[in-house]
């Protein structure tokens, strides 16, 4: 019996040593992965072959890089003209591929701008998310829509900006409730030149813009002109909007008069977490402040992390002139001169250390330290929890990711289905999901068969984006509205896609559907219930109460939608101001669809050319 030589996988330093050949000291990116392929880490480098000889070294590492080291089993390397580029091109592969090893900013949602619309004779204002593709001015970024909608509101009581959309502007005959409390100047019915609403508007733009002062001097000077011509009522009204602004310019809080344009970004680390808070500082104003719980290992210093928020937090973001930091960063120059590069005009990257700045920095640490501190008090509340929901279902460990479904419609109309998602850190609102039921064969009402719909699509989407289950967006447990039946319906489906191994539970009212006497349901198991004052309890209460939210407002958002559709709606060259004068004249759709030519003809608005395109477009569908 001869003895076989089984060697060794090389090692982790093994892999990396052996890479040092092909390298040379251009910069660019490096990515670490392991024996699945999966990336473990991403960096960038001034010199490849000097920054990758680092890890081949077995010694000198903290514990978070030497387990990443030993896990590596391949490398992948991209070369760039500039360490620039690299830097770049970091941040970006680190969003798509959330690397385990790397610091990940977590929530990147848009923020809202306030746009003054230029494409109407009476421009209007109003709150703008997404691209920024309508013709107008753009003011921000806001922190929150709460932020948005304040400053709206102030701005609505000094500069009585109208805030209706077109469609409502044109169709008005009289002037809206707005106009009667004084927070708009009613042009939809000419209480209002042209000229004098675009006077209010440059007003409005001078005040985002940080000149409030100005516009308060130009308004005191036209009431004393009103008030000297004995123009009384209009100098009372002016007078009301000095006073508004008055109140305005007291309640914006800390406004710094040294700072026109900065982000004021300040990082607090305590037991192996972190809140990064930003205050978003322009025209001299503070528009809001936002915190984020960055993805740590455990061992970053807060240059490192800093440096992976702000590259990662302005990849799809225009930064402002300055960043006011709470600590230095590992590379400020390269990435000043990327976030210049980016914006097109120079990016400042500061650590002060006293005067207003440093004020703004010590305000936005005291914030990020207590709000980490009440995160982490909720997230051991959390943990707390989710070890009963364990116990209480026998699970073999603590959930981290559980999702909820319910179902909403009235007589199986604008039936939709809705998903919310719960973890560690509590409820996971960007990875909701609705559904709208698209089934045909089903009967109006049929419960199972929408549920079953629902999770036929979430299990398909899952099984094609991450068949391996290692992307995180597995649930470890279900948890469905309902009792025994569609516990059944979607067990079946579940077996059907080979994931019945995923934990569900039906929570179902008792028999008197009582709050508190709630029912659980379990495949193969008897139903069971948790004592009336567990906490357990109260947490699925919520969670389930928080899904039934998500579908009823889905629900009544569809419905709303619906009810104000017609078939004119998809008739080509009828808009919205031909299609109230057809209703007007008609009285309903089905009338404009029975109409002749001559009748079409005779409705104000319709000329002859858009009236056979109306006849031919019902008659062609008949």
């Amino acid at each position: 019996m001869t003895e076989t030589d089984i060697s060794a996988p090389p090692s982790g330093f093994d892999v990396i040593r052996g890479y040092l050949r092909t390298l040379d000291s251009s910069p660019g990116v490096y990515r670490m992965l392991d024996a699945q392929n999966r990336v473990l880490y991403v960096g960038k480098a001034r010199n490849l072959k000097a920054r990758v000889s680092n890890y081949s070294r077995p010694t000198g590492h903290s514990p978070r890089i030497d387990r990443m080291i030993r896990a590596t089993a391949s490398m992948m390397f991209l070369t760039t003209r500039t360490e620039t580029e690299a830097l770049l091109l970091e941040q970006n592969l680190i969003k798509q591929l959330k690397p385990r090893y790397n610091v990940l900013l977590r929530d990147d949602k848009s923020f809202p701008n306030i746009l003054v619309a230029k494409d109407h004779g009476f421009p209007q204002i109003k709150k703008h998310r997404g691209a920024k593709k309508e013709k107008g001015a753009y003011y921000g970024p806001f922190a929150s829509a709460g932020a948005v909608n304040r400053t709206l509101n102030q701005l609505q009581k000094v500069f009585l900006l109208r805030n209706c959309t077109d469609s409502t502007f044109e169709a008005r005959t009289r002037p809206c409730l707005l106009y009667q409390i004084k927070r708009c100047s009613a042009p939809c019915v000419d209480h209002i030149s042209t000229a004098d609403y675009a006077t209010l508007v440059g007003d409005a733009e001078r005040f985002l813009l940080g000149k409030s002062t100005n516009v308060q001097e130009q308004l005191a000077g036209q009431m004393q002109a009103a008030s000297d011509a004995m123009e009384f009522e209009r100098a009372a009204a002016l007078r009301d909007r000095i006073r508004a602004l008055t109140q305005v310019q007291g309640s914006q809080g800390i406004n710094p008069r040294g700072v026109p344009e900065a982000d004021v970004i300040a990082l607090h680390i305590d037991g192996g977490q972190a809140c990064v808070q930003v205050f978003f500082i322009r025209a001299h104003q503070n528009w809001g402040n936002r915190d984020y719980y960055p993805r740590l290992g455990g061992t970053e210093s807060p240059s490192e992390v800093l440096q992976a928020f702000v590259g990662q937090f302005y990849d799809n973001k225009e930064p402002p002139r300055q960043l006011i930091l709470s600590h230095d960063i590992e590379d400020p120059d390269l990435m000043a001169e990327a976030l210049s590069d980016k914006a097109g005009r120079k990016v400042e990257i500061l650590v002060p250390q006293r005067g207003e700045k440093a004020e703004l920095v010590a305000g936005a640490t005291r914030n990020a330290r207590e709000s980490l501190a009440r995160r982490m008090a909720e997230t051991a509340t959390q943990g707390k929890l989710l070890k009963g929901l364990a116990e209480a279902f026998e699970l073999a460990a603590p959930p981290t990711r559980i999702e909820v479904y319910d179902n909403s419609h009235i007589q199986g109309t604008n039936a939709v289905g809705a998903m919310i998602v719960a973890g560690p850190d509590g409820l996971m609102k960007s990875q909701y999901r609705k559904f709208n039921i698209k089934g045909d064969d089903l009967t109006p009402g049929d419960d199972f068969g929408m549920m079953k719909e629902v999770m036929t699509r979430r299990f398909r989407r899952l099984i094609k984006e991450d068949p391996d289950r290692t992307g995180g967006t597995w649930p470890d447990l279900l948890l469905i509205d309902g009792g025994a039946g569609q516990v059944s319906a979607v067990r079946e489906i579940m077996a059907e896609h080979g994931v019945g191994d995923i934990p569900m539970v039906g929570v179902a009212k008792g028999v008197d559907r009582d709050a508190g006497k709630e029912e659980f349901h379990r495949t193969g198991q008897r139903v069971t219930a948790l004592r009336h004052n567990d906490p357990v309890l109260y947490f699925i209460q919520r969670l389930r109460d928080e899904a039934h939210r998500f579908a009823i407002g889905t629900h009544r958002a569809k419905r709303a939608k619906a009810i104000g559709a017609t078939p004119l709606d998809d008739v080509p060259g009828v808009g919205a101001t031909r299609k109230r004068a057809l209703l007007a004249h008609f009285g309903s759709a089905k009338a404009v669809a029975r109409a002749d030519l001559g009748d079409l003809r005779a409705v104000d608005g319709i000329s002859e050319r858009i009236a056979e395109t109306i006849y031919d477009y019902f008659h062609e569908k008949g």
